[in-house]
């Protein structure tokens, strides 16, 4: 497959990071090994595009709402690891002119660990190339959920009307206001589901699914579904000239 021009990449890619667990299974190695694995090829495809320059926006699936499920112990080194995350990746961050966002409710997330954050998003602010948009505790009818909330509440304050609503108002009341939607969608490990992720913005996203778990996924992996990404015809319910 001919390399794409810059002009046909997606300017916005979104990934489901899948199959971490998976992974370390295969390789007879606790389901904690593949979250550190993980972390490795986050660092690898954020750098990649970053370099790119084209793609202006990656935004990571990191913890879903749902994700709490799991058992205390995992969900404890999953909050260790991402503090230590947003710790030593910040030289990275800045070396490559990231600025970086959390989308996703707060709440149950631990203090230290927002510290941790917010301390990276805030020292990144001042950058101006690409947002690594990371979804923590994210879900996409929690994030619909919240933007309902929203607008009710300017409805109440008399700051917005009913017949006003438009997809434009919804929009701008999610997480992702001021965010262009995804072009693109990645998800690993060969599942085909999009795991209340990004339900709105997801609308005319393109899809590419891999059977590799994310731990395997690299640069090779990403030009690969950027390639195929720029062979497709994007009709957005139109139709071509043909």
């Amino acid at each position: 497959m001919s390399t794409p021009q810059p002009d046909r990449y997606p300017r916005h890619i979104a990934v489901i990071m899948d199959g971490n667990g998976r992974w370390a299974q295969r390789q007879g190695l606790p389901r904690v090994a593949g979250h550190e694995e993980g972390v490795s090829a986050v660092r690898r495809i954020t750098e990649e595009c970053a370099r790119l320059k084209s793609i202006e926006q990656l935004t990571l699936y990191c913890l879903s709402s749902e994700n709490w499920k799991r058992p205390q112990s995992e969900l404890d080194f999953l909050m260790r690891l991402l503090g230590q995350y947003m710790i030593d990746e910040r030289d990275t961050i800045m070396q490559n002119n990231i600025r970086v966002r959390m989308l996703g409710r707060r709440g149950p997330i631990p203090a230290d660990v927002l510290a941790e954050l917010d301390k990276t998003i805030a020292l990144s602010a001042a950058n101006s190339g690409m947002f690594l948009n990371l979804a923590i505790n994210y879900g996409g009818r929690a994030e619909l959920v919240d933007a309902m909330r929203a607008i009710g509440t300017e409805i109440q304050a008399g700051k917005l009307s009913a017949p006003a609503i438009d997809e434009q108002t919804i929009s701008d009341h999610l997480y992702t206001a001021g965010v262009p939607d995804p072009d693109l969608l990645i998800r690993t490990a060969g599942e085909l589901r999009i795991s209340n992720f990004l339900l709105w913005q997801l609308s005319y996203s393109e899809i590419w699914v891999t059977d590799r778990c994310w731990p395997e996924f690299d640069e090779a992996a990403l030009h690969e579904a950027i390639s195929d990404f720029a062979a497709r015809e994007r009709r957005f319910g139109g139709l071509n000239d043909a």
